[in-house]
């Protein structure tokens, strides 16, 4: 025996880990590289719900506190802490845009999105706007970049919204933000 002690992944050491290491906003997940301890039964629904052990968790700042130590690497998902990294699964997007507030016209107009765990993002270069069609239906997905690779799905009333805002550019139908034009659908596919 190495003397180590094994470590089985669960909820409550993650909240016990991250806890212990609180710092005023996110904790720099980027910069731990802990062992993989194995995946944890916890899944993000398309809708943005958590589940542990198929349970939905119904405390907002629990979810808001997992969500502070998700990363994303080689397409995964993992719960970070200095000591412990354990898997998740995510049925889309880990976050879900809720709302959004729209300053400014033209190129020089800013999106800035809201989720559901209370981050903040203003569409630009550093968090650019992108929508994926369904290959059967055609039906779009919209997606904005939150932070380190984590993406919210822009939920339906919002996305009804950007459209409302939409211009033409370029042959593309879409939207400015941060001086950047984000395209939705081609202008020719348009009725």
């Amino acid at each position: 025996m190495s003397g180590q002690k094994t470590v089985t992944p669960d909820a409550e050491s993650l909240v016990a880990s991250i806890s212990a290491t609180k710092t005023r906003g996110l904790p720099p997940v980027h910069l731990w590289n802990p062992p993989f301890c194995g995946d944890l039964d916890m899944r993000i629904a398309r809708d943005g719900t958590w589940f542990y052990q198929g349970t939905p968790i119904g405390r907002p700042g629990l979810v808001k506190l997992f969500s502070s130590i998700l990363k994303r690497e080689d397409g995964k998902y993992f719960l970070v802490t200095p000591v412990e990294k354990v898997g998740i699964t995510v049925d889309d997007a880990p976050f879900v845009a809720l709302d959004f507030e729209a300053t400014g016209e033209g190129n020089s107009q800013v999106l800035r999105f809201e989720t559901h765990v209370g981050d903040y993002a203003a569409a630009g270069p550093d968090h650019p706007i992108r929508v994926v069609r369904d290959a059967e239906t055609g039906e779009p997905s919209p997606y904005v970049l939150i932070r380190a690779d984590l993406e919210a799905l822009i939920d339906r009333k919002s996305f009804y919204r950007l459209v409302d805002l939409g211009v033409h550019h370029d042959d593309w139908f879409g939207v400015w933000s941060g001086g950047m034009f984000f395209g939705i659908i081609p202008s020719a596919e348009l009725p």
